[in-house]
């Protein structure tokens, strides 16, 4: 059985002026515990870039209503062959199967954060925990193939 080698977490409020900290803090995890396991600075950048969609969706979209010192939750686990970034919202839960996908080469507003993030990862899930939060789990494994 695989065991978590790393892990790290960090509540912020809810204020897109706080994504530079958030992928600071990220890139600093990144740095000091992904090289020794072989991760690629492309799949850091992809990560990054993850989590840095996540992080706005949770702001824009699950806490427009709520004050901006309601908490978010971020944790990232490395394990020996992937990464998971994990961040709980207190927002409404929302149904991402519902989304429709914009077609290529069309120009809208929006909607095209949660094909981002598919494509990003290797796995997205988003669900809503027992304490009345949602959960958007983001997994990368470290190898390409392994997923």
């Amino acid at each position: 059985m695989l065991s978590i080698v790393q892990q790290d977490h960090r509540m912020v409020g809810s204020d897109l002026k706080l994504l530079n900290q958030v992928q600071q803090w990220f890139e600093e995890f990144c740095q000091q515990y992904l090289p020794k396991y072989g991760w690629s600075d492309s799949q850091l950048y992809r990560l990054n870039l993850a989590l840095a969609e996540g992080f706005t969706n949770a702001v824009r979209h699950a806490h427009h209503s709520l004050p901006p010192e309601t908490t978010i939750e971020i944790q990232v686990s490395l394990w020996i062959d992937r990464l998971e970034i994990r961040i709980w919202d207190y927002g409404k839960p929302f149904n991402p199967d519902v989304i429709t996908e914009p077609e290529p080469g069309t120009l809208q507003v929006g909607g095209y954060g949660w094909f981002l993030l598919r494509r990003l990862a290797d796995k997205v899930v988003y669900e809503r925990d027992s304490d009345t939060r949602n959960c958007l789990l983001i997994v990368k494994y470290c190898l390409e193939e392994q997923h």
